[in-house]
């Protein structure tokens, strides 16, 4: 085989590898068939930023590693279509297919993470003690049981988080890292006290994607908006981490390993919070069984490591090549 050859088969092998939603950049396709979803991830760089200490909790939004936030939270169609294809039995409110998934208990929301993992060929993020295809999984009361924590003799294990498997793929945002892509701003390395890349109370509006708005201060009757119409970016280009549904973090009161039943917090605030509710310096909590209309949840991702991707894509192409020889 000419080094042509080997390149441009490496490089297929690569894209392959890319395409198929395990580097998870930019759109990733989840399901199959009619009951086929997106989600749109933009990249969280600045690794190893200064943490911010006027915010709560004190200190907050530093992280370590790059990775990757839904630009959007989770849709009423997307959890649809996980409970079709992955018998997950995740309940939620209906107000429409593109509408942000509401009354999901963080449970559930661990649920359908885990299954954004299994589908794509990752382990699961987080541990349950019954899981879908187990005997006796048959019904949301099995869905919104709590998660156990991760041993030390399970791969994947982390000390610093017994919640999340570090070998998923996807997950939950810690607070740290829904603070980072919510309030830090990478062109000046400093943080805002609104998601919207602002120290000033953005325009409160009904829907729209005009910078320095966000969806709060509204009826309650009237509902959140579309995700993809929920007002202006964050500086990293995440859409309504202020207002039209509160956000469950990963992380409970006692961050990062408090017990499993612990309180898990909640950003961002809800179509009809005031404006302090969206601030830095505002956060809330509850149990993670519990889910309410006006709480919803977006999901994170890892980027790995350009070695780590082409290992994969050489063993792809080793794989392709000895296939050809026999």
């Amino acid at each position: 085989m000419k080094t042509t050859g080997w390149f441009t088969l490496l490089l297929s092998a690569l894209f392959c590898f890319c395409s198929a939603g395990r580097a998870v950049s930019g759109t990733v396709s989840f399901g199959s068939g009619v009951n086929t979803f997106n989600i749109e991830f933009v990249p969280i760089g600045n690794p190893g930023n200064l943490a911010d200490t006027t915010g709560n909790p004190n200190p907050s939004g530093s992280v370590a590693k790059v990775f990757q936030m839904g630009q959007y939270e989770i849709s009423e169609d997307m959890i649809n279509k996980a409970n079709t294809v992955g018998g997950l039995f995740l309940t939620k409110d209906t107000r429409g297919t593109n509408k942000p998934a509401s009354n999901i208990t963080w449970n559930e929301a661990a649920r359908f993470v885990n299954w954004l993992n299994t589908s794509s060929g990752f382990p699961k993020a987080y541990k349950f003690a019954l899981n879908p295809g187990d005997g006796g999984y048959t019904a949301n009361a099995q869905a919104n049981q709590n998660i156990v924590a991760w041993a030390p003799t399970d791969p994947g294990y982390d000390p610093n988080n017994l919640y999340r498997n570090s070998l998923a793929a996807f997950w939950l945002p810690s607070a740290d890292e829904w603070y980072k892509a919510a309030y830090y701003d990478p062109a000046t390395s400093t943080y805002f006290d609104y998601a919207t890349g602002s120290n000033t109370a953005p325009g409160n509006v009904d829907n729209g994607t005009a910078a320095g708005t966000a969806v709060y201060e509204r009826p309650s009757q009237q509902g959140p908006a579309d995700i993809t119409d929920a007002g202006g970016l964050s500086p990293y280009g995440t859409m309504a981490q202020d207002g039209n549904v509160f956000e469950w973090n990963e992380s409970d009161l006692n961050q990062p390993n408090g017990p499993v039943t612990d309180n898990r917090i909640l950003r961002g605030g809800y179509w009809g919070s005031i404006a302090t509710h969206l601030t830095s310096s505002t956060l809330f909590n509850t149990t993670p069984t519990l889910g309410d209309s006006i709480r919803g949840f977006r999901v994170a991702t890892s980027v790995p490591e350009p070695s780590t991707a082409i290992l994969i894509a050489m063993a792809s192409f080793g794989l392709l090549r000895r296939r050809k020889t026999r």
